[in-house]
């Protein structure tokens, strides 16, 4: 059975349409894995990918920038993750950049995430190995919550044993709660350390008050903090020092004629230990104060004499001028 022509021309318009289909959906996907720009290849080290498969999205600051070309097991600690780069976004990432991996979303793939650095570091080249954090894993997490709830449960036992034994009047907590002696002598106690305390502080006040007074100068600590006053104060303790060398001299000068006249030497010693000297002397003072009596008589009766009498007029008018 031969075919019409209208058949042909829609055999060959859906063959066509079936082949621009496949070819732009080619060029979307080659698009959406950098398979027709220029790109390059830096590479990062994980000891877990978390399900990181190959094709998955790389994100530099939150826009995508690659896809994850190749994922190799070094050792049983490490995973290296070759990822292809746009050429246009290789200028911004830095060599102190980090590579996480995350999800896309809550269920989403996973994609690696490349923090920019907060450094001044070189830009990356191509081949570079960039650093990377692992972070923690979902089965941790809930292995972590295990034990937190596993805890959680003997914290509520054994809290749920101490509020019985409470409520039962047992301990001192509940001895306090259910004894109402003792809590008035606890209420009492309380009210006599609240009275301590305003005594205390009252006490503080006035510490404080005095302390602020001392740095006045109406009394003696303020009077030494001023600095006039203590310039004076060395000053005279300096010439106390002097003064104290002075008589430091005198007294062993003293001393020394003390000594002197305790040996036998000096006029002191010699009046002391010789007594027919001392009343030689004392004769004598006798003889000097009668010869002074004879003479003032002698003076009272020239006074008198017809031939002096003028003459001692003379000198008491003068001496009364």
């Amino acid at each position: 059975m031969e075919k019409t022509n209208a058949q042909k021309i829609k055999l060959g318009i859906f063959v066509l349409t079936g082949l621009s289909l496949f070819v732009i959906g080619i060029y979307f996907i080659g698009k959406k894995q950098n398979m027709f720009g220029k790109t390059s290849h830096i590479s990062t080290v994980f000891n877990n990918v978390n399900g990181l498969q190959l094709g998955n999205n790389v994100r530099y600051s939150g826009i995508n920038v690659g896809t994850v070309k190749e994922i190799e097991m070094i050792n049983d600690t490490l995973i290296r993750v070759d990822m292809i780069i746009n050429d246009k976004i290789l200028p911004h990432i830095k060599k102190d950049a980090i590579a996480t991996i995350s999800s896309d979303g809550l269920v989403g793939n996973m994609i690696i995430n490349i923090l920019p650095g907060k450094g001044n570091a070189p830009v990356v080249k191509a081949g570079d190995v960039i650093k990377s954090f692992s972070r923690v894993r979902t089965e941790d997490i809930l292995k972590t919550l295990s034990v937190t709830n596993e805890n959680a449960a003997i914290l509520t036992a054994d809290l749920i044993k101490i509020t019985k034994e409470i409520t039962d009047g047992k301990g001192t907590v509940g001895m306090l709660l259910n004894d109402t002696s003792m809590a008035n002598d606890l209420k009492e106690t309380l009210q006599y350390l609240k009275i301590t305390s305003k005594g205390t502080t009252e006490s503080v006040a006035n510490l404080n008050q005095l302390i602020a007074s001392l740095n006045q100068k109406d009394n003696v600590i303020g009077v030494i903090n001023d600095t006039v006053v203590a310039n004076k104060i060395k000053q005279i303790v300096v010439n106390l020092e002097k003064s104290s060398v002075k008589i430091d001299n005198v007294i062993e000068n003293l001393n020394t004629t003390i000594t002197n006249a305790k040996e036998g030497k000096g006029a002191i010693n010699y009046l002391s230990n010789n007594p027919e000297l001392v009343q030689k002397i004392d004769s004598t003072m006798t003889n000097i104060n009668q010869s002074s009596i004879k003479l003032n008589q002698n003076l009272e009766a020239l006074k008198h004499n017809f031939f002096f009498r003028g003459y001692f007029k003379k000198q008491e008018k003068a001496n009364k001028k």
